[in-house]
This record gives C-alpha cells, sequence and structure tokens, in this order.
C-alpha cells in the first residue's frame, strides 16, 4: 500500500524526465489529475490524458522536452503525511525566484502559487516545480 500518492507521481515524472521517456502512466486520482492540469498550465508538460474505469483508472503524463533536455529541471514534495507544510496567502514562497512554480492545495482547488497569491488564499504547499 502506498501511503504518499503525490510524491510517488513526482518520482515517476523525475525518472521518466531523466530516462528520457515521451509519457509515463501512474494510477489515477483527482488530485493528481489537478497537479497535472498546473504543469500543462504552466508549460512543464504537453498534456495528460485519464484511461479505464473506476478502479483501473490511469493518468498518462506527456512530457515536454527542450531537444534532448526535460523541460522540468527538478520536482520536490514539500508536505508530506508525517509533516503538514501550511502556509497562509501572504507567505506563499516564489519558487527559485520566480521561474519555478509552487504547486498548493487550497480551499479553491489545487492551484500554482502565483494563482494562489492573484486569489489571496493559503492552504497545504504540496510542491515545488522548476
Amino acid at each position: 500500500m502506498m501511503s504518499d500518492s503525490v510524491a510517488d507521481m513526482l518520482t515517476r515524472i523525475r525518472n521518466a524526465a531523466q530516462a528520457e521517456l515521451s509519457s509515463v502512466t501512474m494510477p489515477y486520482s483527482g488530485l493528481k489529475e489537478n497537479i497535472a492540469k498546473i504543469l500543462k498550465q504552466e508549460g512543464y508538460i504537453a498534456g495528460h490524458s485519464v484511461a479505464g474505469e473506476r478502479a483501473t483508472k490511469a493518468l498518462t503524463v506527456n512530457l515536454k522536452y527542450s531537444g534532448r533536455k526535460s523541460v522540468i529541471e527538478g520536482l520536490k514534495r514539500i508536505s508530506r503525511p508525517g509533516l503538514r507544510h501550511y502556509v497562509p496567502a501572504g507567505e506563499i514562497p516564489r519558487v527559485r525566484n520566480g521561474l519555478g512554480t509552487a504547486i498548493i492545495s487550497t480551499s479553491h482547488g489545487v492551484l500554482s502559487g502565483r494563482d494562489a497569491r492573484r486569489q489571496n488564499v493559503g492552504g497545504e504547499l504540496l510542491a515545488y516545480v522548476w
């Protein structure tokens, strides 16, 4: 049994990018799909798709490359099951001086750090992507 599905997702994406794979498939969850939407919106992945029904649903993430180098340079899980990390709206961090993205789970859904600052909402700081 897996206790941290978000960390598993980020690790699969990181490993696939290092192996220069075009896509990576993982078990589906709504949170993972929302994270994939943010990665697409911020330009880190080419796209994502959901296949299957109910218990056999799978999320496929299509990676994006610039030449042979992955667009995603790094992924870091911040809040984890053993140590949750919450931030108020005024303290949302800027990742790599604005070149990266913070992914935050808020009461308005999963948002990028930029969108959360714009909507003035805080929440659980899930991950950094750069």
